[in-house]
């Protein structure tokens, strides 16, 4: 394939995250302080399994201590709210991660708000929300934080910029609205009744497609010049993954590209464990300045 546009690394990006989190986990470590991790899996989801192993890994590799908690899919909204309340309670674990999507029959949400805002490493629960939309110091949701630190990594600067984000989701597109605002960046967000979508995204110095449909961004939908963040990643009929962008088509147009698989979910991954990681320093800066 002949392309201008340069590879957005994710995996090699969220290597360096992930040394610098070690880094700090070992920091911790000589004040006898270990960042602690706990993911709730609640039922036989496939991918949520493989998604739950590569966490565990990656945060076994950062020095952290790791609590895998499973709950078969019958269990109840009260087994898994009291599962969170245990948590919340463990001055060991810094992180609650609960793996999304429930089965049918349990409301996510109430889980959700069930864990403690400090401990609330997904960015997820109302207080995490709140403060990002007003601006304050608070957990980011993972992905959008692993998009802009991926920026950040490469020099992109978002200032003054017209960022269109296609997708309105709480997990990615309406906190990355936000994350870029607060870069000074011009925002748009599209879905899928904005009129004229195709021109929405040709606007766009840094287009974002978080919308879960294979190749919805076709080449021509892209900017020359532009930076393209594909956080979608589906499976297709036959076994492979596609992202919400025509990669080969739009890589023709883009300066900057992020491939599927590869780009934002190992992002997503590393800005789990930073989260963890902030967490913990918290939790041991009181401590520290008693023994000051």
């Amino acid at each position: 394939m002949t392309s201008g546009a340069r590879i957005l690394d994710g995996k090699a990006t969220a290597a360096l995250v992930r040394a610098d989190v070690a880094a700090g986990s070992a920091r911790l470590l000589l004040a006898s302080r270990t960042p602690g991790l706990a993911v709730i899996l609640v039922g036989d989801d496939p991918a949520s399994h493989v998604y739950v192993k590569n966490k565990d890994k990656a945060a076994h590799e950062a020095g952290f201590l790791v609590r895998t908690l499973r709950l078969p899919g019958n269990a109840s909204q009260g087994d898994v709210e009291a599962l969170v309340d245990a948590q919340n309670e463990d001055a060991a674990i810094h992180g609650i991660l609960v793996q999304l999507p429930l089965p049918k029959g349990l409301d996510a949400d109430r889980v959700i708000q069930r864990i403690d805002p400090a401990k609330d490493v997904d960015g997820l629960t109302a207080t995490s929300v709140a403060l990002l939309a007003m601006g304050r110091p608070g957990m980011r949701p993972c992905t959008p934080a692993g998009c802009i630190e991926l920026l950040d990594r490469h020099g992109l600067d978002l200032a003054a910029r017209e960022v269109v984000v296609l997708g309105r989701s709480m997990l990615v597109g309406k906190p990355f609205a936000l994350l870029a605002l607060e870069r000074n960046a011009t925002v748009t967000i599209a879905h899928s009744r904005t009129a004229d979508l195709a021109g929405v995204c040709r606007r766009a110095d840094v287009l974002v497609a978080a919308v879960g449909r294979p190749r919805l961004v076709q080449g021509d939908w892209v900017k020359p010049g532009a930076t393209v963040l594909d956080v979608g990643i589906n499976r297709m009929p036959d076994g492979s993954l596609a992202g919400d962008v025509d990669f080969q088509a739009a890589s023709a147009r883009a300066a900057w590209i992020t491939p599927v698989p590869g780009g934002i979910g190992p992002m997503t991954i590393a800005m789990l464990l930073a989260n963890t990681l902030h967490s913990a320093e918290r939790a041991a800066a009181p401590a520290a300045a008693l023994q000051r």
